[in-house]
């Protein structure tokens, strides 16, 4: 009787944490998962990952249902004799292997074509070349003379100190941000040209769906297109430890209206236009003779 009460108490302990735990995570259990994103591939990649998941729960429940119903049916405690004559089921081995191939090809098909889906670079209306270097970002907007470095914006910088004195949570997104986040416009397939300047890094936005390898001597192609009504700024990180300060170049992609990006991307120009030598402009200013 001792035993069954502190039996009890212990479940009812449990049922307690368990109810709290549920209470406290309902807020972050999402964050558990994949995220959606704010791109049709990056859905298309949730929905792949969601239906890959159920069909592992299906398979998960019905073995191990079929596990747990065969040792309470046939427990020795009610009278179960093992069969030793048994060697083996050609029938029982048969459906064993065609019921996991018939799975794998059903999960095979959707999964190829969102693969394919996922390396389709083909009509792009924007083409930026992505250098990864230690440790930060180069992006140059190939079509247009616009290019700049991304580093950890200033404030993340000096609070990572550890003789600063600054308190890392007084920091908006510390670590997060840069100094120069790479700007695209919404509604547009961006076409991304990977490579690295010293060692491998890898570029990796979760709300895109784009985790692509940063390999010097070698370009990887990835893609995004960012919906219509989701401009804002989304984050992202280096993905593969390449030295002391992997874990300080982050990703900051600013998406903006087609309108306030050609504003953008004409400021840039302007600013970025070499200025015209002296000599040059007064050979060009002379009248001919």
């Amino acid at each position: 009787m001792k035993f069954r009460a502190q039996l009890a108490s212990i479940a009812l302990a449990a049922l307690g944490a368990a109810g709290t735990l549920t209470a406290r995570a309902d807020s972050g259990w999402s964050q558990l998962n994949m995220t959606q994103g704010v791109t049709d591939i990056s859905r298309r990649i949730y929905d792949l990952h969601m239906a890959i998941f159920w069909v592992c729960v299906a398979i998960g429940v019905l073995v191990f249902g079929v596990m747990i119903w065969s040792l309470i049916k046939y427990r020795k405690s009610r009278g179960a004799v093992a069969d030793t004559t048994l060697l083996h089921s050609t029938r029982v081995e048969v459906i064993w292997t065609v019921v996991p191939v018939l799975i794998l090809v059903l999960m095979a098909v959707p999964a190829a074509r969102t693969l394919v889906a996922i390396e389709d670079t083909s009509k792009t209306g924007l083409t930026i070349k992505v250098t990864g270097f230690q440790w930060g970002w180069r992006y140059d907007y190939l079509d247009d003379g616009v290019g700049f470095y991304s580093h950890l914006d200033r404030k993340s910088d000096a609070a990572r100190e550890l003789t600063s004195g600054i308190d890392p949570n007084t920091v908006d997104h510390y670590l997060l941000s840069v100094d120069h986040p790479l700007v695209v416009p919404v509604d547009t397939k961006v076409r991304l040209l990977i490579t690295g300047a010293d060692v491998i890094h890898s570029w990796w936005v979760p709300a895109f769906g784009v985790k692509k390898d940063a390999i010097p001597g070698f370009i990887n192609e990835a893609w995004f297109k960012v919906d219509t009504d989701k401009p804002g700024l989304y984050r992202g990180q280096c993905a593969e430890l390449c030295g002391r300060d992997h874990g300080f170049m982050p990703i900051v992609v600013d998406v903006r209206t087609k309108a306030d990006y050609a504003a953008w991307l004409k400021q840039e120009q302007a600013a970025q236009k070499p200025a015209t030598p002296p000599a040059a402009a007064a050979n060009t200013a002379a009248p001919a003779t």
